[in-house]
């Protein structure tokens, strides 16, 4: 074999092997952009839901969700989907409805619209919201959920003066 001829093949098996590898690496990138956006609606899909263990579910056994606006965190799914039922006692009709995704690593940012209608007060309310929602390594589960958006527009919007606080179960 020549040296011209090695070195032909030599190109020619290391392109194989390059295209190979991006395949491999936009087929894993592309799986776990599925399953991330998967999370993300299912997400949605359980904030619109009746069953509030269908949110804890989603999270990782030693999970967190935390609601910036009413400044608290849950800790494991059973808290997560006490925190949902919580809501559904408090809140006719509570709807998610994400406007977009994004995956960065090992978080997904969703964009969205929360609303409903604080039970007692005069009007209903629709307000953006940011979730930032944290996965484990293999983007199967949430490890961390930071929900983002204007308790004073919900109160606002709903008729409520800006010291109102629910009524305790």
């Amino acid at each position: 074999m020549t040296s011209r001829t090695l070195r032909t093949l030599t190109v020619v098996t290391a392109t194989v092997a390059l295209c190979t590898t991006a395949h491999a690496a936009h087929a894993v990138q592309g799986d776990s952009g599925r399953r991330a956006s998967g999370i993300a609606g299912a997400w949605a899909r359980a904030w619109n839901g009746t069953d509030p263990r269908a949110l804890g579910a989603l999270f990782t056994a030693d999970g967190t969700y935390t609601d910036e606006a009413v400044g608290i965190t849950f800790r494991g799914r059973a808290e997560i989907a006490g925190w949902k039922a919580r809501a559904d006692t408090l809140i006719d009709g509570v709807h998610v409805t994400v406007r977009s995704t994004r995956l960065d690593g090992d978080r997904i940012t969703v964009r969205a619209v929360y609303s409903g209608h604080l039970k007692g007060a005069p009007g209903s309310f629709a307000v953006p919201m940011t979730t930032e929602l944290d996965l484990d390594r293999n983007h199967c589960r949430i490890v961390a959920d930071q929900d983002h958006y204007s308790l004073a527009a919900v109160l606002t919007q709903s008729g409520l003066p800006a010291d109102w606080t629910p009524p305790t179960p």
